[in-house]
């Protein structure tokens, strides 16, 4: 956390530039450059002034000075830059009152970390995302007034099968990609120069594979951290992944479900919390759980439907999140389970590596957000004693329809996510981590920017059902 320790850091890879990157409400990175003599140690406490007027879901014109608060604790080289440029990650403070900007995201963040603190149920929680993507070798996509539509395409796609012209004949079937070796698997080498990339710019890479669809999809699972340093790794995550794709003459996309009839996009959450370095999550219970865990789950069943609005956060969401298919939309518990939308992994036993597993969050969240908003759930399980009921050890996905019935479900939609975030969100508010000013500008900035124009649009499909009707 020190900032000469950053600035020796550009002294010695004899950088140019600084880039200074933060995330806006919606999730996506922003960046400004600056000539590296700017930096100083003076910096990291003046910080840097910006206009915040034009960035999505953000400042109104009349409060629209920012100050970009260099974190010294996350610094590294940018691999895609062709000038030497060290990166280094921003908080955004309001220029009077120096503290947090109130809908930025990270500072919220921060202020779920010190609340868990504060409610004296642990001092810890760590965070790790399993970010499934796609990587395509062509992508278009138009919407016009009289004309719309969107096309992908990959080497290995099922549907090159037929192909004439140059064609191996290996090529992944629907729902049959998970883990084959190359030939099949044809970015392998992409991945593994992704995972290089990572872990020079301080992420600890697990494991990387591809995923069940065909067409190019892929997981990278790197080491799990806190809550904050989660968040952070997940943006350099998607950037890295995005810019290695390209390098490469092709195009990666967290999109949740770009496919139909084959898997998509999910982000399996695996959480615990721990205290003075001991884990809070073991116990002698069901699977191994404690008492804290289970209402650690009480709580994010029973706020799921709010939850949603964070994790799954954008219409394409719900392509994926569909009752009986790949997705787990089913509020229920169980160890090994992967039809629930919690899971205890059962594959150690020892204390520390006892956590739960969120199922339905996917990687177009704003990850500072999403994981904000399943801690507080968790929390305010924990504090009401919520007992999450029974575990379902059972695939919830053949269950008869009058057993399926007593299970409930989240939300069809985002407009039916927004409504339960409406009806249920004083659990966010605890400890001003999150705001009512913030949950309704995402509230409003996704019926009106998202779900009314997709409502608003002739769907293609909707020609084949309905033109000559």
């Amino acid at each position: 956390m020190n900032p000469e320790n950053v600035l020796k850091y550009a002294a010695d890879q004899e950088a140019e530039f600084v880039d200074l990157r933060f995330t806006d409400l919606v999730g996506a990175w922003h960046h400004l450059t600056f000539p590296i003599e700017e930096l100083t140690a003076e910096s990291f406490e003046a910080g840097f002034g910006f206009d915040a007027s034009s960035l999505r879901g953000w400042a109104a014109i009349n409060e629209s000075d920012m100050l970009m608060m260099p974190d010294p604790s996350r610094y590294w080289m940018d691999p895609f830059m062709r000038q030497k440029t060290l990166c280094l990650i921003v908080d955004i403070a309001d220029p009077i009152t120096r503290e947090g900007y109130g809908l930025a995201p990270r500072a919220l963040a921060k202020r779920a970390q010190d609340y868990l603190k504060f409610t004296g149920i642990a001092d810890t929680i760590y965070v790790g995302p399993e970010a499934e993507f796609f990587i395509f070798d062509r992508v278009s996509y138009h919407n016009e007034n009289y004309s719309c539509g969107a096309s992908v395409d990959s080497h290995e796609g099922t549907w090159n099968s037929g192909t004439e012209g140059p064609n191996t004949g290996y090529h992944i079937r629907a729902k049959e990609g998970y883990v084959p070796l190359p030939p099949l698997d044809t970015i392998h080498d992409i991945r593994s120069e992704i995972a290089s990339l990572l872990s020079r710019a301080g992420l600890s890479v697990e494991c990387h594979h591809h995923e069940v669809a065909t067409g190019g999809q892929c997981e990278i699972d790197f080491r799990f951290a806190t809550l904050l340093e989660t968040a952070d790794n997940l943006m350099i995550f998607k950037y890295t992944v995005k810019n290695t794709a390209l390098r490469h003459g092709k195009s990666a996309t967290f999109m949740p479900k770009p496919l139909y009839g084959d898997n998509g996009n999910g982000m399996h959450c695996h959480q615990s919390l721990w205290k003075d370095e001991k884990p809070l999550f073991a116990g002698e219970g069901y699977a191994g759980l404690s008492d804290t865990a289970r209402y650690y789950i009480g709580g994010i069943l029973k706020h799921a439907p709010a939850i949603a609005a964070f994790a799954a956060p954008t219409t394409n969401s719900y392509k994926r999140l569909v009752p009986g298919f790949e997705a787990p939309v089913n509020l229920a518990y169980s160890q090994r389970n992967r039809s629930a939308a919690v899971r205890i992994p059962t594959y150690s036993a020892s204390p520390k590596a006892k956590r739960l597993e969120v199922r339905f969050p996917d990687p177009s969240c704003n990850p500072y957000l999403a994981f904000s908003a399943m801690l507080m759930a968790g929390l305010d399980g924990i504090q009401n004693r919520m007992d999450p009921g029974e575990p379902l050890d059972k695939d919830i996905y053949d269950l008869p329809p009058e057993e399926l019935a007593e299970v409930p479900s989240l939300p069809g939609s985002l407009d039916a996510a927004l409504a339960a975030l409406e009806m249920d969100h004083s659990f966010l508010l605890k400890g001003e981590v999150f705001t009512e000013r913030l949950i309704q500008r995402w509230i409003d900035y996704k019926r009106e920017r998202e779900i009314n124009p997709v409502r608003m649009r002739p769907h293609p499909l909707e020609f084949a059902l309905y033109y000559d009707i």
